[in-house]
């Protein structure tokens, strides 16, 4: 018997650590994210690449499930318990892989919006991403759409704001001292040398 009940609990009003401060997510697969705040602190946050590390367990586990007799619906062939256990134990790796991962980005996204007022965050075509296959799996690893739904609700929760940057504006290409517009930034280019600034 499967018995579900839900609740309703209310949260109490709470305030960020540094309320005035501003900080920027950028999401990556080097990274996980680098922030920078307008106190002008940068901080790298590890991508912990848990699928990666459970990979060849995964690979392994998977050959042995595939040379037990599995189901097969169209006979009504039952699996063997041999199927059964060694399916169960692949199970075991990809939900501690999914559980590593969830506590990872949860632990990253509460702790930027329990300091900061206001969060500011790219707007990424994720699905996009995912059609590339050479990035695909590392970027569903990173959790980059997850990232986004959790900071959009727990800065509410810490009584700050979220600020979803325009896909399309030349963030990378503009200058933050005097503003000025780069026509071309090749991406082997990594670090950003302003052409009107005069120092």
């Amino acid at each position: 018997m499967v018995l579900s009940f839900q609740v309703e609990a209310e949260r109490q009003a709470q305030a960020p650590a540094r309320p005035g401060l501003t900080v920027g997510v950028d999401l990556g697969v080097t990274h996980l994210a680098v922030t920078a705040d307008t106190a002008g602190e940068v901080r790298y946050e590890p991508n912990p690449k848990h699928l990666d590390e459970a990979l060849e367990l995964l690979r392994r586990l998977s050959r042995r499930v595939s040379r037990r007799q599995g189901p097969d619906r169209r006979t009504g062939r039952r699996p063997s318990r041999r199927w059964e256990r060694a399916n169960a134990e692949r199970n075991r790796v990809q939900h501690r892989v999914a559980n590593l991962r969830a506590d990872a980005l949860h632990k990253f996204t509460t702790r930027l919006a329990g300091d900061y007022g206001t969060v500011v965050v790219e707007d990424l075509n994720v699905a996009g991403m995912l059609k590339n296959r050479r990035l695909a799996r590392r970027v569903a690893d990173a959790g980059f759409g997850e990232i986004r739904r959790q900071l959009t609700y727990k800065t509410v929760w810490h009584g700050g704001r979220i600020v979803v940057a325009d896909r399309w504006h030349p963030s990378s290409k503009t200058c933050s001292d005097c503003g000025a517009v780069k026509a071309k930034l090749p991406l082997h280019v990594r670090t950003f040398d302003c052409d009107e600034c005069p120092w």
